[in-house]
């Protein structure tokens, strides 16, 4: 494993252990509170949220390897390329995908949420510790 996996492997690791959790609490509430998410869609919806979490994580640790300099840079675009294919997610699974119902809605907002504030948390521990 490389020096830049080892060194971030936790952060991906709370990634996964977080995706479990939001799966096995969409199940519950689905159970519990008998409202009409399906399972499936939550599934492919916390995959693709992940793995825009996945990338935006990747590019800003890669950014705090390099000088000064560039440390703001890469923050900027890993900000922004989140963003942007949040923003691109939202409209494949709202306009071409046409899962407009109740619990899709819900669910992508709450999935939204949950990730954009871990990577937020993620970004700012770092920052504290590292300055740019």
């Amino acid at each position: 494993m490389s020096r830049f996996l080892k060194k971030y492997f936790k952060y991906f690791l709370l990634l996964g252990i977080l995706n479990i959790i939001l799966l096995t609490l969409g199940l519950a509430i689905k159970l519990i509170f008998k409202i009409n998410i399906v399972f499936g869609d939550l599934a492919v919806q916390t995959l693709i949220f992940s793995l825009i979490t996945l990338i935006t994580l990747t590019v800003f640790f890669k950014g705090q390897t390099k000088e000064a300099d560039s440390r703001t840079f890469y923050v900027l675009v890993a900000i922004s390329l989140k963003f942007l294919l949040e923003m691109i997610f939202a409209l494949f699974w709202f306009l071409v995908v046409k899962k407009c119902y109740n619990g899709a809605v819900l669910t992508f907002f709450v999935l939204y949420l949950s990730l954009t504030s871990f990577s937020i948390f993620i970004m700012l521990k770092t920052l504290k510790n590292k300055a740019l």
